[in-house]
């Protein structure tokens, strides 16, 4: 196991009452230095469970790279942002990848302040 995660966060393309869409999601995390890459994913649609129906949604899947210790300030800063009221946030622990991106990875993201 390595001290990386990947996040997995689905974001509508556009936000809403003031809140980011998917893209500008992305870039103020990365902005932040909470991860050291996102990828967006468009084309997501999503089938839930939502207050007794099933509900459907168009959305756009963040894959989000950052450092395992950074993981609980970057899901707290993606529950601020996000405009849905349950946002999805899955960490994914990484066994292994190539040394120099998981090098790249881990100098790219801001130490979380104590």
């Amino acid at each position: 196991m390595t001290d990386v995660a990947v996040l997995l966060c689905t974001a509508p393309l556009a936000g809403a009452a003031g809140k980011p869409g998917a893209h500008e999601l992305a870039r103020q995390l990365v902005d932040e230095g909470l991860c050291a890459c996102v990828n967006v994913l468009p084309g997501v649609v999503s089938f839930f469970r939502w207050e007794g129906a099933v509900d459907r949604a168009d959305e756009q899947l963040l894959v989000v790279k950052t450092t395992r210790a950074a993981v609980a300030a970057l899901t707290a800063r993606l529950l601020e942002l996000h405009p849905y009221e349950v946002p999805e946030v899955l960490e994914l622990p990484v066994a292994g990848g190539h040394p120099g991106y998981l090098d790249w990875l881990r100098a790219a993201v801001r130490a979380p302040s104590a």
